[in-house]
């Protein structure tokens, strides 16, 4: 099966398809599924789920292109796993970075932490330091493999295993979507997946530096995200159009 030559309403009808066949398979068996299809690239942000994809590609030796943008405000906890991911799973992961351009460009419209001031700048952020790159990372991509699971988020609550992405003209495979964190949890300590160090401070979603704090007991999984909005479907616009989620931005608070 391959999706080279097949138009959109094909793929949106194909998506069904594998949305069904792959809720009745492994991780491993929808992961092969996914290489089946085309040319696939998973993108991870090195958050724990991700680590588990990344593992499973891996150890399994799946012809998956794995990519990641780095956004050149991450924590160092987390541009120090992307090397030690690489070296125990014996992967390359390509890094996309902003072009210096837009991030002088932001700057010098917005100020370099503008993004704490609208939500207008955090989007303008967002698509100089994510959005622009992963358009590169997805160039040519059949299939999109992410981590996305139904438990993170309000907003994530109905992700399918499979989905056609009409704005980007390609297969998207979540792979996890039915996966919670303790299943994640306890597959990362019976593999001895390497995980963010900050995943033990507080921080279940790990993001940009200035934009993610750890969470409080009771809170969402991906409260500490943009947490100085005011909405709990609040997205960078990776997975969802970006005026799809218009947050109502508040005075910002520190992230304590």
């Amino acid at each position: 099966m391959t999706l080279h030559d097949a138009a959109g309403r094909d793929r949106l009808e194909l998506a069904a398809t594998l949305d069904a066949k792959l809720e009745s398979l492994d991780l491993a068996g929808r992961l092969a599924l996914a290489a089946e299809l085309g040319h696939a690239v998973f993108t991870t942000s090195l958050g724990i789920e991700d680590q588990v994809i990344s593992a499973a590609i891996g150890t399994h030796r799946l012809p998956i292109e794995v990519s990641t943008l780095e956004t050149g405000r991450l924590f160092q906890e987390t541009v120090d796993l992307i090397g030690e991911t690489e070296e125990r799973y014996g992967i390359d992961i390509r890094r996309f970075r902003p072009e210096q351009d837009d991030v002088d460009a932001y700057a010098a419209q917005y100020g370099l932490n503008g993004f704490y001031d609208s939500v207008e700048a955090r989007h303008a952020c967002c698509h100089v330091r994510k959005l622009k790159p992963l358009a590169k990372a997805l160039a040519g991509a059949d299939v999109w493999v992410t981590g996305l699971r139904r438990g993170q988020s309000g907003n994530r609550a109905t992700t399918p295993f499979a989905e056609y992405d009409a704005e980007r003209n390609l297969i998207k495979i979540n792979p996890l979507a039915d996966w919670d964190i303790d299943t994640i949890n306890a597959h990362v300590e019976r593999q001895a997946i390497p995980v963010n160090p900050l995943h033990k401070r507080g921080y279940p979603s790990i993001g940009c530096e200035p934009c993610t704090r750890a969470i409080k007991p009771g809170e969402p999984e991906r409260a500490g995200r943009w947490w100085w909005e005011n909405d709990e479907k609040r997205e960078c616009g990776l997975h969802v159009p970006e005026n799809a989620a218009q947050p109502v931005a508040e005075p910002v608070p520190q992230a304590s």
